[in-house]
């Protein structure tokens, strides 16, 4: 999968190609890649549900237009039984994936995270507990008077998956002291991933564009995340997704479909050792996910029977699993129900 050194892209030419590079002729590049990965014109998506189990943050990045302070009227969190109920409808509608994401709220310590865990992976043992994202671990360790090594581990045994990418934003701390300066740096970002490969445990990694930051940011964040995989990540897969600007206190425009699709490109042709690109449906819209599978994308990642996130900022596309198939199918090509590792479940045909 992954080429050799002396024939990998290096920064000064990937750079050279985001600002300079033609967009079809990127597209080409990163669609003869992701056919030469995924030989055979398979498209690949998990049932799964985000589950915001609180809004309570202490970071109050600039971005996000999710997070409440801890006193304000609408700030939350779900009871065990509630998350135990939402997970119930994902299992009915044959999920297989939970992604447990929330704010950086002091009040919640390890043993909740452990007692709860528990008690998913006891009712619903056929569910992918993929959660908490780097920052939250951290929170969570500090919060406790741990080690982020113990806490790792005893999440892991208490039934915690995998680990997704989220609050990457932008791998450059020039850019996160501006946009999100309580959150933890990059370094720690990809410490924890690092500490989560070892213990066994495959992660994601996202990226976050179109807020601030320049092009030569863009392109440090790709070769970042490409050089904690060579040092022993265990990334699946990595999701570009565009800043949506929507009652957020940063503010500004999104950024275009143009430079959505020369991102996405430059990531499949940049991250030679990662296997998976994910479309961002939630972010882009279908249309513009259809048009992702021509420059580099294979995955379209969940369904996301919710999401709330995105939505707080007045992104609220939905997509169901036929629309989705329907989607794949009417580009051209196989749709496949993947788990979180990227096994395969079923192939659905025309």
């Amino acid at each position: 999968m992954k080429t050799s050194v002396i024939d990998r892209i290096n920064r000064n030419e990937a750079l050279d190609l985001l600002i300079n590079g033609d967009l079809l002729s990127l597209g080409k590049s990163a669609d003869i890649i992701r056919q030469n990965l995924h030989p055979g014109g398979m498209v690949t998506f998990v049932v799964d549900r985000n589950v915001n189990y609180t809004n309570i943050c202490d970071s109050k990045c600039s971005f996000c237009a999710f997070y409440r302070s801890k006193g304000a009227a609408d700030a939350y969190v779900l009871t065990c039984e509630q998350i135990y109920a939402k997970i119930a409808e994902l299992v009915d509608q044959g999920g297989t994936q939970l992604l447990m994401q929330g704010g950086l709220n002091p009040d919640l310590k390890i043993d909740f995270f452990e007692e709860l865990f528990r008690e998913i992976k006891k009712r619903f043992p056929m569910i992918q507990n993929h959660s908490l994202s780097p920052a939250e671990l951290i929170c969570i360790a500090d919060n406790s008077d741990i080690t982020l090594d113990e806490a790792l581990l005893r999440l892991k045994n208490s039934g915690l998956d995998s680990i997704p990418g989220g609050g990457a934003e932008i791998l450059v701390d020039e850019v996160r002291s501006r946009i999100s300066p309580k959150k933890i740096g990059w370094k720690r970002w990809g410490e924890v991933m690092l500490k989560a490969a070892r213990l066994g445990m495959p992660t994601t990694a996202t990226m976050m564009f179109g807020s601030s930051e320049k092009p030569e940011n863009i392109i440090e964040h790709l070769f970042r995340v490409r050089e904690i995989q060579d040092q022993g990540g265990s990334f699946t897969a990595f999701i570009p997704w565009t800043y949506q600007p929507g009652n957020t206190e940063l503010g500004g425009i999104t950024a275009t479909g143009v430079d959505y699709l020369k991102v996405l490109a430059l990531s499949r042709i940049v991250l030679d050792n990662i296997p998976n690109i994910q479309a961002s449906w939630v972010t882009q819209g279908a249309k513009m996910a259809s048009v992702a599978l021509f420059f580099g994308a294979n995955d379209l990642g969940g369904t996301m029977l919710e999401e709330n996130v995105v939505a707080a900022a007045g992104c609220s596309f939905c997509m169901s699993q036929q629309e989705m198939i329907t989607l794949i199918h009417g580009a051209g090509f196989r749709a496949v129900h993947r788990t979180t590792t990227y096994s395969i479940i079923r192939e659905f045909t025309v």
